[in-house]
């Protein structure tokens, strides 16, 4: 009996470890983006700095930076949908700081409905993150001609487009206007880690329960 037993015995121990340590890495991996994403929250709300002559997407992505001129009108909308609220728009535009410098800000959400609503442009103070969003891939549809909307923020099209530096700042106050602002945070950075470790721990119950089964319809052969 103990032979025919051994071979199951081992399958399952051995599965079993595999899929425990699975889980203890994804415990690990969760313990590492959480350490990551309390640093990048801490970044967010830091104090503010004025605007570095030239910002780094990696060095300075997050930077809370201040900065001082108008907005000049020239603008994109983005199509968003929130929660609770419905599609909208993203206004982004082009800001000219007192130095000179044409750099892009996300100024934040209006109602699909108000897109043809006026709103204030000119001189203004800019609080807000400098951030970099990816949100393009190659299913991302080009910026509709017909109604001049875009469906992602890229900055670098949208600095082309509105001939400015591929600088982009994300408002964390008001700019004026009913222009809500949609400031950076970390909701939008997946961690799932510890969903992972719980399928990885669940298996390898299973898996254990069913060499325990196995191992108990094998003895109840032999007896």
């Amino acid at each position: 009996m103990l032979r025919r037993m051994i071979f199951p015995l081992l399958i399952g121990l051995l599965g079993g470890g595999v899929l425990i340590s699975l889980g203890v890495w994804q415990m690990q991996r969760l313990a590492w983006k959480e350490a990551i994403l309390a640093d990048i929250e801490a970044r967010i709300v830091a104090a503010s700095v004025p605007l570095p002559a030239a910002p780094d997407p990696e060095v300075d992505r997050y930077l809370p930076v201040t900065l001082e001129g108008r907005f000049t009108g020239e603008q994109i909308d983005v199509l968003v949908s929130r929660k609770q609220i419905g599609p909208g728009l993203r206004i982004v535009e082009a800001f000219e700081t007192l130095d000179g410098r044409r750099v892009l800000v996300d100024r934040g959400f209006v109602r699909q409905d108000d897109r043809e609503a006026p709103r204030e442009s000119g001189a203004a103070l800019v609080e807000g993150n400098l951030h970099w969003p990816d949100e393009t891939d190659g299913f991302t549809p080009p910026p509709d001609a017909a109604t001049g909307l875009w469906f992602a923020r890229d900055v670098a099209a949208m600095a082309e487009a509105l001939d400015t530096e591929p600088t982009f700042i994300v408002a964390r106050r008001p700019t004026g206007g009913d222009i809500e602002p949609m400031p950076v945070d970390t909701s939008g950075i997946p961690n799932d880690h510890l969903n992972y470790a719980i399928t990885w721990f669940s298996l390898a119950a299973v898996w254990l329960g069913m060499t325990a089964y196995l191992l108990w319809r094998i003895r109840q052969r032999t007896v």
